[in-house]
């Protein structure tokens, strides 16, 4: 029996089935649906996915094939989540995060907290091309200074996600802005160029937002609490500028672009090394008393790659905020991940996705209604494959041509790209960067989503630009092109 491509109906019910179940996963869940039920509606959206690849004549051995090299992709992600698992354990016990929280907790005002988190996200991912490495050591520690200062968790996340993806997105150093346009065919830099007229004011936007909700929100500091978290730090830690030299030096490497996995990894053995060296007082605490110190440190420093670090100060709230990381507790995040890019190349192989495309062009009348159908095909994309760098390939893929046909400039598409595909990635749960950001920030998507307004705005404002016609590049006709150089010469 040959292969045969799938009918609309064929290419609408995995989705349907996708969506009810991840629906009825929270529902009945509700924030515990990432750990475990998400999975599972995943794992039965695949296997209706299956059924109907059989159907259409798709040996079995063809779609896990395609199953095992949708995973293998998701490889790379998994090394850089087992590395900030470590990284962030080793920084709790070399005093890099709680330093970060306590001088935080001294200069950051509450009703400024939200738009300089934002901005200082921002500008560090802008530096390094990460929004990553942005939420896993600066995004984490505003987190804990938002909690001292009693502000909420998800519209601080929402503000780090902001800024970060903001910085990443015009950061030349960014994977995602480099992968864009090469994908659409358009320059790098002039990629960026033209995404600042979406991207810029999107973020100026977001900021504003930040600053209202600061401003508009009865918070007021409880000093106590402030105090009380500040001298706990400095009981149990030795905070001082030296603990923050592990963090210039993952910086310092990301700019260089030295690749994430090993920047990520050497930061975590920096932190090892710094608690050893500036932690010695917290480390006679917690190393085992009935054997060497130098092997009860070996011993501490190993179980915290793994298990992350824990510590107890009398406080239970103040445990939980100087607590956390370890490799293994990534684990339940890599299983999501491996669930969702099994589901996204199951249906990518037997031509679900593409059927969507075809039906979608169809309707795509007007230069308005192809960049919306564009940064929709990317959102869905993000949906059903969990992977924002398959949806800037496969629609990248799919409408190149198309928008070549209409007399587009390709960094129209590259743009479109990046705010349909690289924006939206962080909102979805059981995406790859849904799922990194919940494990970082300890805080779900569909908690921060509401408050992610860079990401929510910037593909609104895409459309509108679309419909209205702004900077929106045309290709100069050939016939055109020889006019002037008629006229010059």
């Amino acid at each position: 029996m040959s292969e045969k491509q799938p009918s609309f109906l064929d290419a609408s019910i995995p989705l349907i089935v996708l969506v009810i179940l991840l629906s009825a996963s929270v529902y009945l869940f509700g924030d515990n649906s990432s750990y475990g039920p998400n999975q599972i509606a995943l794992f039965m959206a695949t296997a209706v996915a299956v059924v109907i690849g059989l159907k259409n004549g798709y040996r079995w051995a063809v779609i896990e094939k395609a199953m095992v090299k949708g995973i293998s992709l998701s490889l790379g992600a998994v090394l850089i989540l087992l590395s900030v698992g470590a990284l962030i354990g080793t920084w709790m016990l070399s005093g890099t995060v709680p330093t970060l929280i306590y001088y935080g907790l001294k200069l950051l005002n509450p009703s400024w907290f939200f738009a300089a988190s934002c901005l200082l996200c921002g500008i560090v991912a802008m530096s390094i091309g990460s929004s990553w490495t942005t939420a896993a050591t600066i995004g984490v520690a505003l987190i804990g200074v938002a909690q001292g200062l009693g502000l909420s968790p998800a519209i601080t996340a929402g503000a780090i996600v902001s800024g970060a993806y903001f910085g990443d997105k015009i950061s030349p150093l960014s994977e995602t802005t480099n992968l864009a346009p090469a994908v659409a065919g358009s320059d790098l830099f002039d990629h960026i160029r033209h995404m600042l007229w979406t991207t810029v004011p999107s973020f100026a936007i977001a900021l504003i937002l930040f600053t209202i909700i600061g401003f508009s929100t009865d918070v007021t500091a409880d000093f106590d609490r402030i105090n009380e978290i500040s001298n706990v730090l400095q009981q149990n830690f030795s905070i001082n500028f030296t603990a923050l030299i592990p963090l210039f030096v993952l910086l310092a490497m990301a700019v260089k672009k030295v690749p994430a996995f090993p920047t990520v990894f050497i930061g975590a053995l920096l932190g090892a090394v710094w608690a050893v060296l500036f932690q010695q007082d917290l480390m006679a605490k917690l190393v085992e008393q009935d054997i060497s110190y130098a092997l009860a440190s070996l011993k501490l420093i190993w179980h915290i790659f793994h298990a992350g670090f824990t510590i107890d100060t009398g406080n239970a709230s103040l445990n939980d905020l100087l607590s956390g990381g370890g490799m293994a507790s990534m684990l339940n995040t890599i299983w999501l991940v491996f669930c969702a890019m099994m589901f996204g190349a199951t249906i990518e192989k037997i031509g679900l996705l593409r059927k969507f495309v075809q039906s979608i062009l169809f309707f795509a009348k007007s230069t308005g209604s192809l960049i919306t159908s564009t940064i929709a095909t990317c959102f869905v994309t993000n949906v059903l494959t969990a992977d924002q760098y398959m949806s800037i390939v496969m629609p990248g893929r799919m409408f190149k041509e198309e928008y070549e046909r209409r007399n587009l400039a390709p960094v129209n598409l590259s743009r479109t790209l990046e705010d349909g595909g690289t924006i939206t990635s962080p909102l979805i749960p059981w995406n790859t960067c849904g799922a990194y950001m919940h494990s970082v920030l300890q805080v779900s998507p569909l908690d921060y989503a509401v408050y992610a307004f860079f990401n929510l705005i910037n593909p609104v404002l895409a459309i509108i630009y679309a419909y209205c016609g702004i900077k929106i590049l045309r290709l100069t006709p050939p016939d055109s092109v020889a006019k002037d150089l008629a006229a010059k010469a």
